[in-house]
């Protein structure tokens, strides 16, 4: 006996110690269709919110991340901008970017219905408030990996100006293209419009989301120029090291929890069986082997770097090691649910060595990016693009995307090269998207000098120059301790204190 629910008396019986209460409840659920509609209806809503609320706490990581990455004198102002990322954010996808990403039915470019929410719920799209949260917290996330590439050295008019546009606009364009049911790039459009026949497999937004992220911040880092002292005067690099590994540490775990939603959350719901109901393999199974592969890849590239910076510098660390598992996270995230685990381990490995090389190729063109998120988020975000047109699974993608032909998949699994393809074109639009838009908006930003603040603010620190003062009781990074303010009396002779 069973329902579309897979209510079994097997499983029921042990668990209410009662095969009477299990007949009669499955034989409720099997004969009160509405019952059973409600029902998956309000398991998939709790599980999206639930995701979105993972998701959200990605916001907090990105905080962190960004607080110990930066000196002290910047630490007020990172935290603001994270924080005005999601306040802003929140605005400006509500007005627009949920409509010109899902605004649907539309035309493969931009959406065009749904502004301001008006008209959600509209149960036709199966489009909720709870879809409509899940989707914000993927906008602002995006905005969170731009703020790290120009900060330290940015006007704070600037956040409020990219975040605004990203969010509203730039973003939602991108999403409508490839996750909407009418973009040109998307999978979930008929047959006979998919792009190469294939679409674009891009599950949780290695290029929707990394991708567009990183290039935006690309532009802004770019045209401002490095901060004072990251290279000396002969091109040569020199390391301004954040201030604290500990929020760091903080900052990648709190990411890592969030990426259980970005990921698994994805397939949006959770109540569905693949083929006869009642079986046990199901949604909930790919959910699980999503978070699997998520798992393994951000592991594997912790690993890869750990070992391979070791090589390099010739001793173990551990803020390099947070942005290898970081990368992995980044690479994974498009194919996720679309992948074996033993191809995520792949996939994890490679993703370091892409972000051990783009660190090097920044530092060698002088490219300053206190977060590195244009070599994380973009070079790993890139890989896993690449990566999933190679190893997509047949089955998997019969499974998460059942109205597509299964003729095409990943190209080391036989599926031919339409889909490799397809991830090439995804590549180059959003770069090609994001350089004219935000590229415009941060070179316009410039000439009215209201990008970079002056070398007197740089350094003196953002804290006190635009925040009325420093996030801590006093500057740790530019002032020398005496021993005398720690223990008293005078110093030692040949003795100071560095905090």
């Amino acid at each position: 006996m069973a329902t579309p629910l897979g209510c079994s008396t097997t499983i029921l019986t042990p668990l209410l110690n009662s095969s009477a209460a299990a007949d009669y409840i499955c034989q409720q659920l099997t004969t009160n269709t509405a019952l059973t509609t409600d029902a998956t209806t309000a398991i998939n809503a709790v599980y999206l919110l639930f995701s979105a609320y993972l998701v959200f706490s990605m916001q907090l990581g990105f905080a962190m991340l960004c607080a110990g990455s930066v000196r002290a004198k910047n630490t007020m102002n990172i935290l603001l901008t994270n924080v005005l990322d999601a306040a802003t954010g929140a605005v400006f996808f509500y007005l627009f970017g949920f409509a010109f990403a899902f605004g649907s039915p539309s035309n493969p470019f931009i959406g065009s219905r749904f502004f301001a929410l008006s008209t959600i719920p509209d149960f036709h799209q199966s489009y909720d408030y709870n879809y409509f949260l899940f989707q914000y917290c993927f906008a602002i996330a995006a905005a969170g990996i731009t703020s790290g590439s120009i900060a330290e050295r940015t006007q704070f008019v600037s956040y409020l100006a990219y975040s605004s546009l990203l969010t509203g606009f730039v973003y939602p364009v991108v999403a409508h293209w490839f996750w909407s049911n009418d973009g040109w790039g998307s999978a979930f459009v008929t047959s006979e419009n998919l792009l190469f026949g294939t679409g674009v497999i891009d599950f949780a937004g290695s290029g929707v989301v990394h991708l567009v992220g990183a290039v935006a911040g690309f532009w802004g880092a770019f045209i401002e120029g490095p901060r004072i002292g990251r290279f000396d005067h002969k091109g040569k690099g020199v390391s301004l090291k954040g201030h604290n590994a500990s929020l760091v540490v903080l900052g990648t775990f709190l990411l890592w929890f969030g990426w259980y939603g970005f990921n698994p959350g994805s397939f949006l719901t959770i109540a569905k069986a693949y083929g006869e109901s009642g079986a046990v393999y199901g949604q909930w199974s790919a959910v699980g082997r999503t978070a699997v592969t998520t798992t393994l890849a951000g592991a594997t590239a912790a690993l890869t770097t750990l070992f391979g910076k070791r090589i390099l510098v010739g001793h173990w660390n551990v803020t390099d090691v947070c942005n290898g598992l970081l990368g992995g996270f980044a690479a994974i995230t498009g194919g996720c649910a679309v992948v074996d685990p033993w191809a995520a381990c792949i996939c994890g490995v490679v993703a370091a060595m892409v972000l051990i090389t783009c660190n090097i190729l920044a530092e060698k063109f002088n490219y300053d990016d206190p977060l590195e998120a244009l070599q994380l988020h973009g070079g790993c975000g890139t890989w896993g693009i690449i990566f999933t047109s190679l190893f997509a699974k047949k089955e998997y993608l019969q499974e998460v995307y059942p109205a597509r032909p299964a003729t095409s998949y990943g190209l080391l699994m036989g599926g031919g090269g339409r889909l490799l393809a397809a991830h090439v074109v995804q590549i180059l639009t959003i770069c090609a998207w994001v350089s004219v838009t935000m590229g415009s908006l941060f070179y316009v930003l410039h000439k009215l000098r209201l990008l970079r603040i002056t070398s007197e603010e740089e350094m003196n620190g953002m804290d006190l120059t635009s925040h009325g003062g420093f996030a801590y009781d006093e500057d740790f990074d530019e002032k020398t301790k005496k021993w005398s303010s720690y223990m008293g009396g005078d110093d030692p002779p040949g003795v100071q204190f560095q905090a």
